[in-house]
């Protein structure tokens, strides 16, 4: 069970909405909040919202591969931010909402490159996704995590993210874990 227990860094923008739609599918075990592939030692929210220490507000995921798989997870990712937009999601603009998919081997890139070159005909743009190595991951503050989950009513989550959560109910039902079924 363990060997299939994998993890994947994603940025998609704010870290609120990519948390809140990865961890409503099926084999998703864990999402954290955090900051990665930038230079500052020990980032804090503030630094990174600086736009200067160089992080892009990430999620790392750990899934169990045997029920979702890595290319699937990507492809829902992909589909649940714009990926044509550069350094930007809706509102937020800055280099620390880049889209981003951080990789640790060789296969989970050329998995990654698959995953972009198929979903790059859907785009009347072109996806601009940044594809690196992960480098120097940090966990966000405890205030960002599990933020959707804790402040459904707010008004960040209620424009926002909810609206990316109804898209993901509709078009990956079937990828939905139970709980994210009856919310």
């Amino acid at each position: 069970m363990a060997e299939n227990i994998k993890i994947v860094t994603l940025g998609g923008g704010c870290f609120w909405c990519t948390e809140a739609v990865i961890q409503r599918l099926k084999g998703v075990k864990k999402v954290v909040s955090g900051y990665a592939n930038g230079f500052v030692p020990n980032p804090t929210y503030e630094a990174v919202c600086s736009g200067s220490s160089g992080y892009a507000e990430v999620v790392q995921v750990s899934f169990d591969s045997s029920i979702i798989s890595y290319e699937n997870l990507l492809k829902v990712f992909m589909t649940s931010h714009d990926p044509t937009s550069l350094n930007r999601q809706g509102a937020d603009a800055g280099t620390q909402y880049r889209s981003g998919i951080y990789y640790q081997t060789e296969e989970e890139k050329q998995i990654a490159e698959s995953v972009i070159n198929e979903l790059s005909g859907i785009y009347s743009q072109a996806i601009v996704t940044e594809l690196e190595p992960l480098n120097n991951y940090f966990p966000a503050e405890a205030y960002h995590q599990n933020y959707y989950n804790q402040n459904q009513y707010a008004g960040y989550c209620r424009a926002v993210i909810e609206p990316k959560v109804a898209k993901l109910r509709t078009y990956y039902a079937n990828m939905l874990n139970e709980e994210a079924l009856e919310e």
